[in-house]
């Protein structure tokens, strides 16, 4: 079982651009590559903290310098890799015989959440953007299939563009025609832009970031659940900005803001139809949005703006969405979990 995927074989001469070569076969342990970072350590359940330096007061908690020439980001390029599974995890059939959905499931908290469904029982199929994310789907197809039970069905991998109604509805018609149903559905997809001026938010960003942001979470939920039954789930990734603002992501925080609004309201729709309905807000989290929205200095102290002084790993959000979409949370619906390190009184 791997925990994060490596694109170069640890010996690979790096690239003129200082990139690892590209090559779909390397993989390594999360483990041995965080370790040789001198500022983290592994702790006992496998996921990955910043270590205290001696004579120092707390190392830095944040990340190198990097940049990635588009959004969505790519998680095969970044340094240090997210860790997306933890070796000790013990599942327990928490959603075996569901059918899940997630939306934005090719890297980041999407890849996790896809892998931890998988242990847990369950059938995914996830979405990714053609032509961006084609070598990140194909490596957590390759997790899910290596994570899954013998009693789920295959993983599929739908490409598409969630900004769009049609597309939307394509990929829910796709979904029901393999598996006959969707028992979750967990809307993750998103884009970010760091502002630095008003007029940096232009029109055309604007749409953009609300239709991948949100639009998406209505188009897919008006078709979803036609075939979604009593004690089936919705689960809607906001954020933590969603409830404190940000200055830097301000369109961003707008989205978020409006996830939590559409989840609560959501939820308050279809309680007489027995499907549950909630939300999970994270704090800061090592994933390819950030690599590819966030400046050099930003991502040098990014997590150190909470309690924790750190950032999380996609490994440690995972478990509030198998929580939200298992029998464990049948009286949970319009609710909001914060796995955010102590953040919203520290942001």
């Amino acid at each position: 079982m791997l925990c994060s995927v490596r694109a170069g074989l640890a010996g690979s001469r790096p690239s003129p651009s200082g990139r690892i070569p590209i090559t779909h076969q390397s993989c390594l342990w999360s483990r041995q590559l965080l370790t040789s970072r001198p500022s983290t350590r592994i702790s006992n359940n496998g996921v990955a903290v910043m270590a205290k330096a001696k004579g120092k007061e707390e190392s830095n908690p944040g990340f190198p310098p990097q940049n990635q020439d588009e959004q969505p980001g790519k998680e095969y390029l970044m340094d240090p890799l997210p860790i997306f599974s933890n070796p000790n995890y013990k599942a327990s059939n928490k959603l075996q015989g569901k059918v899940a959905l997630v939306t934005g499931g090719d890297s980041g908290i999407g890849r996790a959440v896809c892998c931890s469904f998988a242990k847990e029982g369950a059938t995914v199929a996830f979405t990714y953007v053609e032509g961006v994310e084609d070598i990140d789907a194909k490596n957590t197809l390759e997790i899910i299939n290596d994570s899954k039970t013998s009693e789920a069905g295959d993983p599929i991998a739908i490409p598409t563009d969630v900004r769009f109604e049609k597309n939307c509805k394509d990929v829910v018609d796709k979904v029901v025609e393999k598996y006959g149903r969707i028992d979750v559905l967990v809307n993750n997809a998103a884009v970010q832009y760091e502002t630095y001026s008003l007029d940096d938010i232009t029109d055309e960003r604007l749409e953009r970031l609300f239709r991948t942001n949100i639009f998406s979470h209505f188009f897919l939920t008006r078709y979803a659940v036609k075939h979604m039954k009593e004690g089936s789930s919705i689960i809607n990734t906001t954020s933590a900005v969603a409830f404190t603002g940000s200055t830097k992501l301000l369109d961003y925080a707008s989205t978020k803001g409006a996830i939590v609004a559409f989840t609560k309201g959501l939820a308050t729709y279809l309680v007489d139809k027995g499907i549950r309905v909630n939300g999970v807000a994270p704090g800061p989290v090592w994933t390819p949005l950030e690599a590819a929205s966030l400046n050099d200095e930003d991502l040098a102290e990014y997590g150190s703006q909470v309690p924790m002084n750190r950032a999380a790993q996609p490994v440690e959000i995972a478990p509030s969405y198998v929580f939200l979409a298992s029998e464990d949370a049948s009286y949970f619906t319009g609710q909001i979990l914060h796995p955010d390190g102590g953040g919203i009184s520290g942001f």
